[in-house]
């Protein structure tokens, strides 16, 4: 299983240098988990940049995925991972998401950089 964190969406989204890096994970929607708060950043960042319509849009992508909602458990493992690594909320929620379901973590955020499980990626 897989889980690619907002900046890989919005990077695949844009088509930026990376976008080959997550388009496999991402076009395996068998494989794809989606956290939540995901959906959530992706949206807001769409909706600020392009509008209403194409964020409308682009998250349909997400939902191909398999929805990982924010349960009590999921957030009291987010803040313990929080505390732990110094990760920001959204990015502990996500990893957290991804060491319950044993799922591989994508991303180019820094703030993963290194970490057991993430596969990461600089921002050229």
């Amino acid at each position: 299983m897989n889980i690619v964190d907002s900046s890989g969406w919005l990077e695949y989204f844009a088509d930026g240098r990376n976008a080959g890096f997550f388009a496999p994970v991402i076009e395996d929607t068998d494989q794809l988990l989606v956290p939540v708060i995901c959906v959530y950043e992706v949206f807001k960042r769409i909706l600020q940049q392009q509008g209403l319509g194409a964020a409308e849009t682009r998250i349909a992508d997400l939902y191909k995925g398999t929805l990982i909602e924010v349960t009590a458990p999921l957030a009291i493992s987010a803040a313990v991972i929080s505390a732990e690594m110094k990760l920001p909320m959204a990015d502990s929620l996500i990893l957290a998401a991804a060491r319950a379901n044993q799922a591989a973590l994508w991303t180019q955020d820094e703030h993963f950089k290194g970490i057991p499980g993430v596969n990461f990626i600089a921002v050229n």
